[in-house]
């Protein structure tokens, strides 16, 4: 038996209901009900139900799943309201690949529940969810950002898969133009998340990281953003709201670009791996016309790249079932779980053996094709900054925000980056 609840947003977040069986007194060895966070982006939180469906079959006990703000800002917001009040509320908390460092005192070690599978999965995402010796958090799924194309609109228009962002300009510019010219006044060359959110820093990153101007913030923690090289970026990209990208773009998040792709709107669009399974849906206009390619270089002298992704699960040291709570985290991270999500639903397991399995390949040939691109993915400075990272991100989209808007030029909004970013560094990594 499974129960649902939702929170979508901050007020009244912390007045939760108590769980019940834990105020009837229910013991150990009798059936608890454990509270899950599950998203809701494409088919996330169906395939949560259905994995907690089978571990609540497989012990007997409950589970309760917790919908939240598919927006990440609005979801850290909201865990760090619970945790900070010490809610009992949700037991298993699904948190991005960035939080480990921010959240992680919250959570108990998984290392004693874990029987030493962890070694099974990507050493770099395992290290990132441990925090002082203690694995804060099960790696569930990995994420890297991706281009999908329309094959079909490249062929007709005589076009190879671009391998620069200039390139893709070009191209994005010559289709939209030719596809209003052919009556489809509604077609735009790119689709992305220009919203002023986590989703821009990841896109952002992207940028910088494919013309070789680094990651923000150093591994020595020093601030590296206002270079040359960031400063040609951010200048490409400032060209594309308006002309190869609609002005809506500066609001969408994953699900509005993914809205305009599969719709037959776009020629192209950056997205995580999720995008693949439901635009090759029955229901899908662009069924079986969707390709998918590491995303392009900044130049020749360039790098494809891709944003590091990812959600993982951790059990809240408030909860009062922390061994089931953990015991449904090790289920949901398992390999066969992990395997049942890539195929049905396109999420990247965090395990390198499922990158060989015949089925998983077969319902995503890409995993193959652009597994460097998953395992070299580019990781935003969340280890470097720790708890910093969240005002740091902020700085970031905003000043990328601004140059997307119009609103000041690359250089200038750069310079005035790094001495936020700095300010933030005198008060303590």
């Amino acid at each position: 038996m499974q129960t649902f609840k939702l929170f979508t947003g901050l007020t009244g977040a912390v007045l939760l209901a108590t769980n019940a069986l834990s105020a009837n007194g229910a013991s150990a060895q009798e059936p608890v009900e454990i509270s899950i966070s599950c998203g809701a982006v494409g088919v996330e939180l169906e395939l949560c139900q259905e994995g907690a469906d089978a571990w609540a079959e497989k012990t007997g006990n409950t589970v309760s799943l917790v919908s939240t703000p598919n927006s990440t800002t609005e979801r850290l917001a909201l865990y760090q309201q619970l945790l900070s009040a010490g809610a009992k509320d949700i037991d298993v908390f699904q948190i991005d690949i960035i939080w480990p460092g921010i959240l992680g005192s919250h959570f108990i070690d998984l290392a004693p529940y874990s029987g030493g599978v962890e070694d099974k999965h990507f050493e770099a995402i395992v290290s990132t969810n441990t925090i002082d010796g203690e694995l804060k958090a099960m790696p569930w799924f990995t994420d890297a950002g991706v281009l999908y194309y329309r094959k079909d609109l490249l062929e007709q228009y005589g076009h190879d898969v671009p391998e620069t962002w200039a390139q893709l300009t070009d191209i994005a510019r010559d289709i939209k133009e030719q596809e209003r010219a052919a009556g489809n006044d509604g077609f735009w060359g790119f689709v992305f998340q220009g919203r002023a959110y986590e989703g821009l820093t990841t896109n952002a990153l992207e940028w910088l990281d494919a013309y070789g101007a680094g990651t923000i913030v150093d591994a020595d923690g020093e601030v590296t953003v206002n270079n040359p090289q960031a400063v040609e970026a951010l200048t490409m990209v400032s060209g594309w709201v308006g002309d190869i990208a609609p002005e809506g773009v500066l609001n969408y998040a994953e699900e509005e670009a993914r809205g305009v792709f599969q719709s037959g709107n776009a020629a192209f669009m950056r997205n995580w791996p999720y995008a693949w399974s439901l635009g090759n849906s029955e229901d899908s206009p662009i069924k079986g016309k969707i390709g998918v390619a590491a995303l392009p270089k900044g130049g020749e002298n360039g790098q494809h790249t891709g944003t590091l992704g990812g959600w993982n699960l951790a059990v809240s040291r408030y909860s009062e079932h922390p061994e089931e709570a953990a015991d449904l985290a090790m289920y949901l991270s398992s390999q066969a779980e992990q395997r049942r999500r890539a195929i049905k639903g396109a999420y990247n397991p965090t395990i390198n053996a499922l990158y060989s399995d015949d089925e998983v390949l077969a319902a995503n040939p890409f995993f193959g094709e652009l597994h460097s691109t998953f395992v070299n993915a580019v990781a935003r400075p969340s280890e470097v900054v720790g708890r910093s990272y969240n005002r740091v991100s902020n700085a970031f989209w905003n000043a990328t925000h601004s140059v997307l808007s119009g609103a000041v030029g690359a250089d200038e909004a750069l310079e005035g980056l790094e001495g936020s970013l700095n300010r933030i560094k005198r008060g303590g990594w």
